[in-house]
Order: C-alpha cells, then structure tokens, then sequence
C-alpha cells in the first residue's frame, strides 16, 4: 500500500440501486441480530473487554479473502487518519456494546443503537458546519423523547446496561460518520480490512488486563459474533455504496421487529411495546429528516446538461 498524494476520493460514485441497497441492508440487519444473539449467549462469563477483543482478533481469519484489494489500494494520509479514528471510536463502543448486551433485553440495545444516526447528524454539524434547521431540530427532539420512552427513567429501573448503551451510541456514531466519509475514499473490502486491523490493536492492551480462562463454548460463540459482525460490516458498507441513505435508514426498523422475536422466542424476554414505541419514533424521526434534506440538495442542484452558476 502507498500514500503518495492526498485524493478527494477513490473513484466516482456509481449510479445509486435502490433495491440492491434495501436488499445489502436487511441482509445487514440479520447479520447484527445474529451478533447479538451470540453475544448474548456468552453472557457476563467474559469480560467485556476480552469479549470485543476476541471477536476482533477471531474475525481476522475472515479478512483473507480482502487481502488482494488491500494490497492494490491507495491510501492517502487523510485516508489513514480516518482508519485510526475510526478505529478507536469503534474500539470505545464495542467494550460498552458488550457490556450492555449482558445485562439488558436484546430489543432494548437494538433500539437505543437507533440514536447512532442523530448522533452523526450532530457530528456532522459541528465537525462539518452543517446547519442545524428546523427539520433536525425536530428529529433531535423526537428522538430523545423516543429514547426516553424507551428507558423510561422513573417507571422501571435503570440498569447501567442502558448508560453503557447510551455512550456506545455516540462512540458507534463518530464509527459510522467515518464509514461513511470513507465509503467514498476506499473499496468496501479496504474499509472493513482497516477496522477488523486498527479495533483488536487497541483493544489488546485493556484484554490482557481482565482476561479470564475461557471454554470451547464461549469461544464458539464468539466466533459466531465474528463472523456475523465482519459480514454486518462489509454488507453495510456496500448498501452505503448502492443506495443513499434515504432508501436504506427506513430499513433498519425490521432490526428491532427480529431483535425482539428472538428475545421472546430464544431468550424468554418479555415483548415490551414501549421499546417498540420509542425506536419507531427515532426511526421516524431519522427517516424524515434523512428524505427531507434528500429533497433539499436534490432541489439544488442543476440537472447534468446545465450549467452551473
């Protein structure tokens, strides 16, 4: 790999599909359910720390395959410091992830996850100096109050699972900013090949810290979440590649409908409506302002064979 010169981007983006970009984000939804399904299944036998530091250093047999595009790849050295923030970001919140999954019902972290999109509407603001209007405001607002509905402080108590989830979600959100800013600078493979890399060196450090003697069973299942989480990446990095955001977002909602057949079903969770309630609202909230500002910079800009003035 060679870092010669600073490029804006890879290649020009392709035309957007639609369909193929709805079809790689359910396929990205299955593959993050079945994540938490394995890690569920771990439970608190494992350090959090040893559990996101295994899942990474057992997926990196996955990465094979991505070697050769890695090799052919330019990076630049913006595009380095992308991979390493990107890195630590995502290293952050797998610890909280996996601590959180140990302790509260599969359907109420799918939910709370939904927050990372309005944490990165905010990034996005401050790092970018987009302008927060009227539109996001409102979908800032409903969204919390989504979250609130969810966790419903003072009617059920609050287990530090769901804090642990609330600062995942802004630590998953600087995550996904990057993947996206990247999306446009590097092939899919080079962008998950970097992340499965930079997250296990970073995590190594507080592993061997906590680490615990572990079983064929644990590190089975943590295999499993390996394989499913290097999966999830790669296919949602190829729906941010086929179809924009305003196509994919809606789709994320049949995560949570999964996420809480499988508490029910596998884990004996009971169903509750209001985290269903509360991720709709931040789904709608996201899915609004997502088609709303889709509109916007379509509106301005000037169609191929105009001029640009």
């Amino acid at each position: 790999m060679a870092a010669p010169t600073d490029s804006p981007s890879l290649t020009a983006r392709p035309a957007a599909r639609p369909v193929a970009g709805i079809l790689w984000m359910i396929l990205t939804g299955l593959c993050f359910v079945a994540v938490t399904a394995s890690v569920k299944m771990v439970g608190t036998h494992v350090p959090a720390g040893q559990s996101a530091f295994l899942r990474y250093a057992l997926g990196l047999v996955f990465l094979i395959p991505m070697w050769p595009a890695v090799r052919a790849a330019v990076i630049d050295r913006r595009t380095w410091a992308l991979f390493g923030i990107r890195g630590l970001c995502h290293a952050v919140a797998v610890i909280l992830w996996f601590f959180a999954m140990a302790r509260i019902p599969i359907a109420d972290v799918t939910a709370l996850n939904y927050l990372n999109p309005i944490y990165v509407m905010l990034l996005a603001v401050v790092l970018l100096k987009e302008r927060l209007g009227p539109w996001r405001i409102g979908a800032v607002v409903v969204a919390f109050l989504g979250t609130l509905v969810i966790v419903r402080p003072g009617f059920r108590e609050i287990d530090i699972g769901h804090l642990a989830m609330l600062f995942t979600a802004v630590f998953m959100a600087g995550s996904y900013f990057m993947a996206k800013l990247l999306s446009d600078r590097a092939r899919p493979e080079v962008v998950v090949f970097m992340l499965s890399v930079v997250v296990p060196a970073v995590l190594l450090p507080y592993a061997l810290a906590v680490w615990v003697p572990i079983g064929w069973r644990e590190l089975g299942w943590l295999s499993l979440t390996a394989m499913f989480a290097t999966a999830g990446h790669y296919t949602m990095t190829l729906a941010f590649t086929k179809a924009p955001l305003t196509v994919t977002q809606p789709v994320t909602f049949l995560q949570l409908i999964w996420a809480t057949l499988l508490g029910v079903v596998i884990f004996g969770e009971a169903a509750d409506v209001f985290v269903m309630l509360g991720g709709a609202m931040i789904i709608a909230a996201i899915s609004v302002v997502t088609w709303r500002e889709a509109r916007r910079k379509k509106a301005i800009t000037p169609p191929p064979d105009a001029p640009a003035t």
